[in-house]
């Protein structure tokens, strides 16, 4: 204790003595970092977007044009190259929990679209297909498909009519809310509480753009998946997280310190992309969707991986448009 109590008073001195000899004013302590710099660094591949920096881009006044029907055909003659090569190539996420995610324990993949993959490759080739999975990112999905690197994507792609000039798109399979994520306790219930804060969303998604038009003097934090923003709200780099409810009740599975609050801002339809102009894939996948409908195997996918998190109203409206009749 002595020796504790010396040094106690050496220490003391010695400062009195060095503020005896400067003349300066005392330096105000630095300003805390903002919360993105704060702690580990942000995800890989995420950026910062000051906010208001980025014009909000209209959203088209026309509805999507509605997809093609199933017709008589047999998978064989709709999809005859993917028929002869034996396997679907299916782009998704890999970290989308209740979507599409791998599980950490058996490293098998699993999740409403990972189940739905299953069940259009089934109607394809026969149960218990191999379904060859290829992860890709949300702003590279139309790229996937224009450049031929996978026969589909599923992966929580919003039908929009600008999508639909460089991909087709099924007849709906599931529809969300747009709502926000935020940390229990934090008092942010709505968009306009967040402020200047920073709000996390994927980049290439359509929340994008209603983010930018609902939070102008928020900054964006753009991960290149979902589950990124996540670990962004955990460490403490993001205040809320913008998407779909189907999304948020993942993250809200996997992190209960979260909750999701405020009213839907929008609703969006989920659509399997299909390279352009591969109408026989796109009435392929449209008829596995019609039989899951009918079958009672949609509530069944459903109730096993939202059931305890989120109320349905059942599977989307069947959303076709008008074919000229085919020439005799």
């Amino acid at each position: 204790m002595r020796r504790l109590m010396g040094l106690t008073v050496t220490t003391a001195a010695l400062a009195s003595s060095l503020s005896a000899c400067t003349t300066d004013a005392p330096t105000a302590p630095p300003e805390p970092p903002p919360v993105h710099r704060a702690g580990p660094p942000l995800p890989a591949g995420s950026t910062i977007e000051p906010a208001d920096t980025e014009p909000v881009e209209p959203d088209s006044a026309e509805e999507p044009y509605g997809s093609l029907r199933p017709d008589d055909a047999t998978p064989e003659e709709r999809v005859p190259e993917v028929y002869q090569r034996g396997r679907l190539i299916v782009g998704v996420d890999q970290s989308q929990y209740l979507l599409s995610f791998r599980d950490p324990v058996t490293g098998d993949l699993g999740g409403f679209e990972v189940d739905l993959a299953r069940e259009i490759a089934a109607d394809i080739f026969g149960p218990n297909q191999p379904v060859d999975f290829r992860f890709v990112d949300s702003a590279d999905r139309a790229k996937a498909l224009q450049e031929g690197r996978v026969d589909i994507v599923i992966r929580t792609m919003t039908i929009t009519r600008d999508r639909q000039e460089v991909v087709d798109f099924s007849t709906p399979y599931l529809d969300a809310n747009m709502r926000l994520l935020v940390p229990r306790g934090s008092g942010l219930a709505t968009v306009d509480s967040i402020g200047d804060g920073v709000l996390c969303v994927a980049d290439g998604s359509t929340t994008v753009n209603v983010a930018r038009a609902v939070a102008p003097d928020a900054r964006l934090l753009l991960t290149t998946k979902w589950a990124d923003c996540l670990l962004a709200i955990q460490q403490f780099q993001a205040d809320a997280v913008l998407a779909d409810d189907t999304i948020l009740s993942g993250m809200a599975a996997q992190d209960p310190s979260t909750d999701i609050v405020s009213m839907p801002l929008r609703q969006e339809a989920y659509g399997v992309g299909v390279k352009k102009g591969d109408d026989g894939m796109v009435r392929q996948v449209n008829s596995t969707l019609e039989r899951l409908r009918t079958d009672g195997t949609w509530w069944e996918m459903y109730e096993k991986w939202f059931g305890p998190y989120l109320n349905s109203q059942g599977p989307p409206q069947l959303h076709y448009r008008e074919e000229e009749p085919a020439d005799e």
